[in-house]
């Protein structure tokens, strides 16, 4: 069974950063390509950065381009998303997902495959 552990999360003052960790077990981390994604309270899940296989290609939302940034361990089977300049409307419970024969970037949650039970970032103004 695929486990993805997603943590770092928790309340930062607005302008804040925090990092976030995606573990992954059981899977050939260096296969996969990875997403973040976030809900806020009331609001569909939304898609925010994804890194292809081996880092080469990434993704942003335009929310969060410029101050967010992913990137991925293969060695340790950790995927990261640092997180800069917060602001109160990047709260939300942050997921992390993966996909399998990830050689693209995906944007979609449909492209994914795994997913893991999210860590909450709170930011406050």
């Amino acid at each position: 069974q695929v486990q993805l552990v997603e943590s770092g999360g928790g309340l930062v003052q607005n302008g804040g950063s925090l990092r976030l960790s995606c573990a992954g077990s059981r899977l050939p981390f260096s296969n996969f390509a990875m997403g973040w994604f976030r809900q806020a309270p009331g609001k569909e899940r939304e898609f925010v950065a994804a890194i292809n296989w081996n880092g080469g290609r990434t993704n942003y939302s335009d929310p969060v381009k410029g101050r967010f940034s992913i990137s991925k361990d293969n060695a340790k089977n950790t995927m990261y998303l640092q997180m800069n300049s917060l602001k109160p409307e990047d709260t939300a419970v942050y997921y992390c997902a993966a996909k399998t024969y990830g050689l693209t970037a995906p944007t979609s949650r449909n492209d994914y495959d795994f997913w893991g039970q999210g860590t909450r970032v709170t930011v406050s103004s």
